[in-house]
């Protein structure tokens, strides 16, 4: 049967490695992988291994958010490592590169290496580069902060018209710090990425050279036999979030992160997240909270100057192993700063002195919930809440202009059970940023936030209201507290008070009775540890 797809006697005397690809044609992240795999496989022929593709699934968060096929971004991560274990296992392949663009992809492919433990690496295809707007630099997250502006009769319609014609200019993943760069910095971090691979943008001619490499790269880690097992260490985790906290990345790293140590086994909490980045500055200036994006960065020095940085402050695990078959210490000797960048900020001019994660608990969130400190100043708010069941309905609250200042947003039922699939906010708090509110109000979901979220924003509240958790006793005018500096999330009742309003609380019926959605929301876990169905 081999021999019917055309592989010869040649070929099967050699190793089969298989090529995980994510392409589809729905979203500029994943939609030019189809060529890069095709690189991937040159580089695997030419150092003596045959290459074998199979494709797997990929949900758009961009595409999908504020909409009900929202839901399916999350639970795709799941199919994505299944999947892939799946035909690896099924066909007993020897090594596997894994390609990785939009956000789920990258941790679902990191999972399902992590679970088969072959000698195999993730190779993600690169940001987008930045569009241009009347003279500046623009990414998806002017535009979901400009339909905001256009709420508030800040911007006229053919103005929006013209931002969303020119925000995404082709191929590439978002190009601020937004979720998949977190995730791609994380993952070169771990290890399980080569070094300075995920800065190379989509559509530089470079990128065809990181293929093929990449493609050497799992041969030579065959003949090694290094796989994920000696790479995804406890060390190599805290390696991971210390670059999270430094670039002031996304949020959900913690959900990923906390996912994929429990697939490699290591011990890893959410409050390592708030331990490692009450220590760790954050050293570049990126978008959503700061002024540069990914494209940006790669040409300042990229992921190994980050890592120099990282190292002389005595913050880098520096003797980690990476697919390289280098330790991550070598790699960041190996760093050259671009002269006068501005991207990467020196130890002694962070732009801020701790990092872009905080771990909030308190009556509201007594398993925890994620709070992302990058790009604005404020720690503490008090204020009454303006209680939602659906993100649909805090949006039209918003785009209708009933949220005042000092209001605190709650949406609920939208964790990973209740959603299902834990949704992203990111249409709600752009577009109470666009409306000039991003500074005056705060918010707080059992949902996620997208990585181009920023303010004072808390998610992944936990317990979550499906379940039961605090959140779901709130009611309209009860005041919550944010206080950041305290770690703390509290609703101002008694613990008397929330425990009858529980006791009357009914659950609601599943959003789904049948299908992935109802599997999803049976199996999936809390959020604080990492939202998994296994």
């Amino acid at each position: 049967m081999l021999k019917a797809v055309g592989l010869t006697d040649d070929d099967l005397a050699k190793p089969l490695v298989g090529v995980a690809n994510t392409w589809i044609e729905v979203m500029p992240c994943n939609v030019h992988l189809r060529e890069l795999s095709a690189w991937v496989k040159e580089g695997i022929r030419a150092a003596g291994g045959t290459p074998i593709e199979f494709n797997t699934i990929a949900v758009s968060d961009g595409i999908s958010m504020g909409t009900e096929g929202m839901k399916a971004s999350l639970v795709s991560r799941e199919v994505v490592a299944d999947s892939i274990e799946l035909v690896v296992r099924g066909h007993l392949l020897d090594a596997v590169v894994a390609l990785a663009g939009c956000d789920k992809t990258i941790p679902g492919t990191a999972m399902a290496l992590a679970r088969l433990d072959l000698p195999a690496l993730v190779l993600y295809g690169g940001s987008i580069a930045p569009g241009a707007f009347r003279g500046r630099d623009v990414t998806i997250q002017d535009v979901f902060e400009a339909v905001g502006a256009h709420a508030a009769g800040r911007m006229s319609a053919e103005d929006l018209r013209e931002l969303e014609d020119h925000a995404c200019p082709g191929a590439g993943a978002c190009g601020g710090q937004f979720t998949a760069n977190t995730m791609a910095t994380a993952l070169e971090f771990l290890g399980l990425s080569s070094m300075g691979s995920a800065g190379v943008p989509a559509t530089d001619p470079a990128r065809r050279d990181v293929a093929r490499a990449a493609g050497g790269l799992v041969m030579e880690a065959l003949g090694a036999d290094r796989r994920p097992g000696r790479i995804l260490t406890r060390g190599a985790f805290e390696n991971a979030i210390a670059s999270i906290a430094a670039t002031g990345g996304s949020t959900n790293g913690v959900l990923h992160l906390l996912a994929l140590a429990r697939e490699s086994g290591v011990p890893l909490r959410i409050d390592d997240f708030d331990r490692i980045s009450r220590k760790t500055p954050i050293l570049a200036d990126l978008k959503p909270g700061g002024r540069f994006v990914a494209t940006d960065m790669q040409r300042a020095g990229g992921t190994r100057l980050l890592a120099r940085r990282l190292l002389e402050a005595g913050l880098l695990h520096a003797s980690e192993m990476t697919v390289s078959g280098r330790t991550i210490g070598d790699e960041a000797r190996e760093a050259r700063e671009t002269s006068g960048q501005q991207v990467i900020r020196p130890l002694s001019d962070p732009v801020q002195k701790t990092g872009g994660l905080a771990i909030l608990r308190g009556n509201l969130a007594p398993e925890g919930c994620v709070v992302k400190m990058a790009g604005h100043a404020r720690s503490r708010h008090r204020g009454p809440a303006r209680v939602f069941d659906r993100e649909e309905d805090a949006f039209a609250a918003v785009q209708a202009r009933r949220i005042a200042p000092g209001d605190v947003v709650v949406i609920r039922y939208e964790g990973p059970s209740g959603g299902p699939g834990m949704r992203e906010m990111l249409a709600v708090t752009a577009a109470l940023v666009g409306q000039g509110l991003g500074g005056q109000v705060a918010l707080l979901t059992d949902g996620r936030f997208s990585g181009a979220t920023h303010g004072l924003m808390a998610g992944h509240v936990a317990p979550e209201a499906a379940r039961g958790g605090p959140i779901a006793a709130v009611r309209e005018g009860d005041l919550v507290v944010f206080d950041v500096e305290a770690r703390r999330l509290d609703v101002e009742l008694t613990d008397g008070e929330i425990r009858a309003r529980l006791q009357s609380w009914q659950p609601p019926a599943p959003r789904y009775a049948r299908g992935v959605f109802a599997k999803y929301a049976r199996l999936v876990s809390s959020a604080s540890e990492g939202a998994v169905t296994g």
